[in-house]
């Protein structure tokens, strides 16, 4: 009997269930339920509060942040979970895709994220492009199995299930199997977290080369992933419409050079209506029923199916609904994301990721010794350790990864404003 067995669910096996390091039983709740409180309780996931999703944490109280996105993600997967259950002939009452589960999965699936959004992921990429690179979803992962409630003694952070560790592993390309890593893989040492997922073995050749391998998603990554499309899609352009990015006559005028078909041109002419009414937040909101009722359980064959139900069973989407999807995505990021007066923040948080790091990296890894201590004090001493020069500067992505939008703002001020900061204020 699994850990999972015990409370009335058979679809998870004791492989589903391991984790790197042996845990003790836990009377009250099953291992998901363990991996997602460490979750809710971590620190990592509080900082989220302050990191932007689209527009800059703080502009206004209702604009959503990293935490109220993933929140949201979470809330869909398991209305996901719920939907399945209930109406797929292939699960039953003590056979079904775990939500707690799934709620891990989907609280977590951003922890990696830096500051200032996916400007912040490239700056940092650029700045590691030598030693490793950076990308959020690899830094989630890193997060979970090496920095939450880590030391150097016990480097395996909250010690997840393989299936949580699977679930945020949305790109399983390894760096160095790609030309151009710009986005979308994992750094070199995660390769031990990859060949645990699928039992010490590294994936067969049909599996390979790496991009493939992305494909190859558990049952839970799939909604996970569906779940962020969604309230990527909908709740976005929600946001975009508050800040006046998304108004009719730029809908309009976007939508005269794009050759929609009749399907997409109903829906914009749909989102164009609700925008000159106001009642886009109403409409938009209730869409999220229609992207969760757009799912369907399907089985699958593969070298993973006869090991866990987490790769015997796929995700099925609704095509039409799929379209949809791509459409909203495809406004926010023509309307909002690569509006000039988003283009001009992102040149600024660029330029403040830069400078904190070349400040840091001149300090613990060009000079020798370290002239000043400009960070925590168990950090300054990691850095001031007989180190590699590669260990060193994860180390300080690590520390820039992990800043809020406001804690980068004021360290860059810090730094490098004269009229700001006192003594007497805290680091």
């Amino acid at each position: 009997m699994s850990a999972v067995d015990r409370f009335g669910n058979t679809f998870y096996r004791e492989f589903d269930c391991r984790t790197p390091v042996p845990r003790r039983d836990d009377e009250y709740r099953s291992p998901f339920q363990r991996d997602r409180d460490r979750i809710i309780y971590s620190s990592a996931l509080r900082r989220l509060q302050a990191k932007t999703q689209v527009f800059l944490v703080g502009e206004y109280d209702f604009y959503r942040t990293r935490l109220t996105h993933s929140i949201e993600v979470a809330q869909i997967g398991r209305s996901i979970c719920n939907y399945l259950r209930r109406g797929s002939q292939l699960l039953r009452e003590d056979f079904f895709i775990d939500p707690d589960l799934v709620e891990a999965v989907c609280l977590a699936h951003d922890l990696g994220h830096p500051p200032f959004g996916h400007a912040g992921e490239t700056t940092l990429n650029r700045m590691m492009a030598d030693h490793g690179g950076f990308e959020g979803n690899a830094q989630t992962l890193r997060i979970l199995t090496r920095l939450i409630n880590s030391d150097d003694r016990h480097p395996v952070g909250m010690n997840p299930t393989r299936a949580l560790m699977d679930g945020v592993m949305k790109y399983k390309t390894l760096i160095h199997e790609l030309d151009h890593p710009e986005r979308y893989f994992l750094y070199a040492d995660q390769e031990k977290h990859l060949r645990f997922i699928f039992d010490e073995q590294a994936p067969p050749p049909e599996l390979l080369p790496g991009k493939k391998r992305d494909s190859f998603r558990s049952i839970e990554c799939q909604i996970m992933d569906w779940a962020d499309d969604t309230a990527y899609s909908l709740n976005d352009i929600i946001d975009g419409c508050h800040a006046r990015f998304i108004t009719p006559g730029r809908v309009e005028a976007w939508a005269e050079g794009q050759g929609l078909n009749r399907r997409q041109a109903g829906l914009v002419q749909q989102m164009i209506r609700t925008l000159r009414e106001g009642s886009t937040e109403r409409v938009f909101s209730r869409k999220i029923g229609d992207f969760i009722t757009a799912c369907s359980l399907g089985e699958r064959e593969n070298f993973m199916s006869d090991r866990t139900n987490r790769y015997a069973y796929e995700l099925g989407l609704n095509p039409e609904i799929v379209e949809e999807a791509n459409l909203y995505k495809t406004i926010a990021f023509d309307l909002v994301f690569d509006a000039p007066e988003l283009q001009q923040l992102k040149f600024k948080w660029n330029f403040i990721l830069t400078k904190i790091f070349t400040a840091l990296r001149e300090n613990y890894v060009d000079a020798s010794p370290a002239r000043y201590k400009m960070v925590s004090e168990r950090l300054h001493h990691q850095l001031t350790e007989d180190r590699e020069t590669g260990e060193k500067l994860r180390q300080i992505c690590d520390y820039l990864a992990g800043m809020t939008d406001g804690f980068a703002i004021r360290t860059y001020k810090r730094l490098f404003d004269p009229d700001f900061g006192s003594i007497g204020d805290l680091i």
